[in-house]
């Protein structure tokens, strides 16, 4: 590409062997190869190469103004992805092993941007405690207050921490978390009620509440039933309720924020 077609290719030193599966993406995408995960405002492709598995997000093409914006003054979706899943991988925090993104710009205007992962080892996401009987349920909620707490000591808060982003899998050493969906993270001193706040979009009744937040209280050295009460009562103001949450809270006393 000359001057003003430009292509950004940054991959993790481990994986430079890579390269020219990385800039092929783009045509990869546009005939539609591999098995397609997600297909809503952008686009989750999980895509076998040389004998592995990768997944590959597609973030949509902003609109003029923002394709501006991303060309020349702000770092895309895909490179956030890739810096934050580094960061995470610094202070211990599972996500899928990151190996690079491609930016892609034509002129001055941002185009498109690819971020790629290994594919997760992980079978099951958060939600699917809602759906399935899993009976180490407690030992997921404790992880998730851990893995949260890491987080926000280190003043890392996911700003997208939903039930389909946290992934997780029983293994003979313990269970393990991948955090997915990295573009969007808050970063900043979080005090007990910014950290109990950044997980109201996590579903929970007040009975997983209560693991999650005695753990996660345990960790940074909170009020274990002030975090419990914080907690249930965030949630208590989202929509979007599994029907297990609406059941619980019935006849609970919500606490006031």
């Amino acid at each position: 590409m000359g001057l003003f077609n430009h292509q950004t290719l940054v991959l993790h030193p481990d994986y430079d062997r890579l390269h020219d599966f990385m800039l092929s993406l783009p045509e990869r995408f546009a005939r539609g190869e591999g098995i397609l995960i997600h297909n809503g405002r952008n686009q989750l492709r999980r895509i076998r190469y040389e004998g592995t598995d990768y997944v590959v997000k597609s973030f949509r093409r902003p609109n003029l103004v923002n394709r501006f914006v991303y060309g020349i003054f702000r770092d895309s979706k895909a490179k956030r992805s890739y810096d934050h899943a580094r960061l995470f991988q610094q202070i211990g925090v599972g996500t899928p092993q990151p190996i690079g993104y491609l930016n892609i710009r034509h002129g001055l205007l941002f185009d498109q941007s690819y971020f790629v992962t290994l594919a997760s080892t992980c079978p099951y996401r958060y939600e699917d405690l809602f759906h399935r009987k899993f009976d180490y349920e407690d030992d997921v909620l404790r992880a998730v207050g851990h893995v949260t707490a890491i987080l926000h000591e280190h003043g890392y808060a996911h700003k997208d921490y939903g039930r389909a982003n946290i992934l997780f899998d029983k293994t003979p050493e313990g269970i393990r978390l991948d955090i997915v969906d990295l573009n969007r993270l808050a970063i900043g001193p979080l005090d007990m009620k910014a950290g109990c706040k950044n997980l109201e979009r996590l579903p929970a009744t007040p009975a997983m509440h209560r693991v999650i937040a005695d753990e996660y209280a345990r960790m940074r050295g909170f009020d274990p039933e002030a975090c419990f009460r914080l907690m249930v009562a965030y949630r208590s103001t989202q929509p979007g309720k599994e029907q297990q949450e609406i059941d619980a809270l019935k006849n609970y006393n919500l606490p006031k924020i």
